[in-house]
């Protein structure tokens, strides 16, 4: 569940907007962190919040990764997010749908300024609905799903090669907790690269499901972040990694999907004293904004797997300015996410 951090800045944001409808049942947040290389884009996450303040971080902290995760994939978009918050009851098709209209409604009232796409507990009908309502929406029929393990695993496979000095991913170890769309098809690339595979999935039946395609072992969800292996990739649920939970890591290299991977910025720097390497997520997982992107243009799938293929170019680029100034990959993305910032603002 989020929570509130004590450094958590609601003025770090260009804007943060709070909607309600109560007709609807509508209270969602808008977080747009900044603008500069265009209107934010970013994902509608449906889900509950102990309190206003809890969604309001966690939208701002997701809508600050978009920022560069767009700058480091030279898209033509600010970063932003938004949270809708739900109580634990199913909607209806009815009420889910006044929900999204309600929320369009709010999403036109910018202008403009914000593209929303699918997250967590969203799908392209509810972006559909956005769109009836005069806003725009990214909801490309194709799934994202593959797209985004593909640029993991350029990434991961970037990782390796930088980091452990291997070409391939062919006698490592590979550990993918969670293996839904994401996951699972990231499992299925990485032992077709020869990886050994080991899985965690709050669904069981779906871990031995994968774990049977990939010959891989099934491990139990709450050990999979410590299991012994080259490589762990999230791909899950945010804030696996905590400073408590680093000391008994047992990898050499993170690279995952999942989004807000660290519980806080500070754990970057106590993997890198660990000697584990982080692959900041939102170099890792942006294949999906890609995607979102190549449609959205009218790209064919060559021009799209050259632009996402293309993120293990970035992660090598990252490796090496990270050693030439000492820092982790996190502190390299960062310097050139705010390079290119930099140089549209003038």
């Amino acid at each position: 569940m989020a929570r509130v951090s004590d450094t958590f800045d609601p003025w770090a944001s260009e804007k943060i907007v709070l909607v309600s409808d109560a007709t609807a049942g509508l209270k969602a947040v808008i977080a747009m962190d900044d603008l500069t290389l265009g209107p934010g884009f970013g994902g509608v996450r449906m889900r509950p919040y102990p309190s206003a303040a809890a969604a309001m971080e966690e939208a701002a902290r997701l809508a600050r990764a978009m920022t560069y995760k767009h700058a480091l994939a030279d898209l033509p978009y600010g970063g932003a997010k938004s949270v809708i918050v739900t109580g634990e009851q199913r909607l209806d098709t009815d009420a889910r749908r006044a929900l999204f209209e309600a929320f369009g409604d709010a999403v036109a009232d910018l202008g403009g300024s914000y593209i929303p796409g699918v997250d967590m507990f969203t799908t392209p009908a509810d972006m559909a609905v956005i769109r009836e309502r005069g806003a725009a929406a990214y909801c490309a029929e194709a799934d994202p799903s593959p797209w985004t393990a593909r640029g993991v695993y350029a990434a991961m496979r970037a990782g390796v090669q930088g980091v452990l000095g291997s070409p391939t991913l062919d006698g490592l170890t590979v550990a993918v907790q969670g293996v839904g769309s994401v996951g699972g098809e990231l499992a299925r690339l990485v032992a077709a690269d020869g990886a050994d595979v080991i899985v965690a999935d709050v669904d069981t039946a779906r871990a031995e499901q994968i774990a049977e395609e990939t010959g891989g072992r099934v491990v139990d969800v709450k050990k999979i972040v410590t299991t012994q292996c080259d490589v762990f990739a999230p791909a899950a649920l945010a804030r696996v990694v905590t400073r408590e939970i680093v000391p008994r890591m047992s990898c050499c290299l993170i690279a995952g999907a999942a989004n807000d991977t660290l519980d806080r910025p500070a754990v970057d720097s106590d993997l890198l004293g660990s000697g584990i390497t982080f692959v900041p997520d939102f170099v890792a997982n942006g294949g999906g904004v890609i995607h979102e992107h190549a449609r959205a243009m009218g790209w064919s799938d060559e021009q799209l797997a050259e632009a996402v293929d293309a993120i293990g170019d970035r992660v090598l680029e990252l490796v090496e300015e990270s050693r030439e100034y000492g820092g982790s990959l996190v502190d390299a993305a960062l310097a050139r996410g705010r390079r290119r910032l930099a140089e549209a603002r003038g």
